[in-house]
């Protein structure tokens, strides 16, 4: 119970931090602020690699939510 215990509190930790990061580059984007979001995109990233690396995530979902959020960035980008 206790490995658990320790176990569901640092998953909650790694995914806090990766939503916060997810979080931080849409609003970035959605205020219009591109070179932010492109700084905040770099620290999401490293968040999901990590999250998944440490299997909070799966490989795959952490490679589908960096493929959107780049789009996602590449996209306003070119819209400025």
């Amino acid at each position: 119970m206790r490995v658990t215990a320790k176990n569901t509190l640092r998953n909650k930790i790694v995914n806090g931090v990766v939503k916060s990061a997810i979080k931080k580059t849409r609003e970035a984007v959605t205020a219009g602020k591109i070179d932010e979001a492109q700084e905040t995109l770099k620290k999401a990233i490293k968040a999901l690699d990590k999250a998944a690396q440490k299997k909070v995530i799966k490989r795959n979902t952490a490679a589908r939510k960096k493929s959107r959020l780049n789009t996602l960035v590449k996209n306003a980008a070119k819209k400025k």
